[in-house]
């Protein structure tokens, strides 16, 4: 039989929808592609993403207000903001790889163009996985909730 009251403790006290509250919808991710690929300025974003002001504005605001993102003077021309990854934003990056893989195998059939690669090797980065403390790959039969 289901504990559900064990059920609704785990969603009730998991994380996610906080995680996804920060950054869960399509132009968020966007930016923050953007940012891991060197984006800094509002202009930036704006012409790479094609985005409306407005929305890059209210999403940019978000990203700082979750501290994910900072917003900085710019160091080359004071009249320029910057906005920079925090480490909380940096750590972002295998959820991001994760995402793209997955849409790669299940959305696109293809892999994306450029290539995400190891910059020592210069080889494709391998599949995102869970691991198990020791390494091992785990799937969703060998994990559990505790």
């Amino acid at each position: 039989m289901v504990n559900l009251d064990y059920h609704k403790n785990v969603l009730v006290e998991c994380a996610l929808p906080k995680a996804l509250e920060a950054v869960g919808e399509r132009w968020s991710f966007l930016i923050l592609r953007g940012a891991f690929n060197g984006l800094q300025h509002f202009e930036e974003f704006q012409s790479t993403l094609g985005i409306a002001r407005n929305i890059l504005s209210n999403r940019l605001a978000r990203l700082v207000e979750h501290e994910i993102l900072e917003r900085r003077p710019d160091p080359g021309d004071g009249r320029k903001v910057a906005y920079k990854l925090t480490q909380k934003g940096r750590e972002l990056l295998p959820v991001l790889i994760a995402l793209r893989q997955w849409g790669e195998r299940w959305v696109s059939g293809v892999p994306s163009n450029p290539v995400l690669v190891d910059r020592q090797s210069r080889r494709p980065v391998a599949p995102m996985a869970v691991r198990a403390a020791d390494g091992r790959a785990l799937s969703l039969s060998e994990v559990g909730w505790v």
